[in-house]
């Protein structure tokens, strides 16, 4: 399994049109074969920050959903300033 986990630092002002513009990639992540969860959501303290976390069966899926084309009518989304995310690969699972 894998997480991906981190942060996206967006212009001010402008990070929940970058939200709105991401919604339709989450739609097609969470459609994606291997697609164990897809979030991309506001930092409730940082204004120019969006969290993300993704989990993924394996690499190979994460891969095919990442090369896909979003196609013609995709949102372009509002630059992104800098980003801080990390891929963890998790060898086992189990109760909090």
């Amino acid at each position: 399994m894998l997480i991906v986990a981190g942060y996206l630092e967006v212009s001010p002002g402008v990070r929940d049109a970058y939200l709105v513009a991401a919604a339709e990639a989450t739609r097609r992540a969470r459609d994606a074969p291997g697609c164990l969860e897809f979030v991309q959501a506001a930092d409730p303290l940082v204004a120019d920050r969006v969290v993300v976390y993704e989990r993924w069966v394996s690499e190979e899926q994460l891969l095919a959903f990442r090369s896909t084309d979003p196609g013609p009518t995709a949102t372009p989304l509002p630059d992104i300033r800098g980003a801080k995310i990390i891929r963890y690969e998790i060898s086992g699972v189990g109760p909090p």
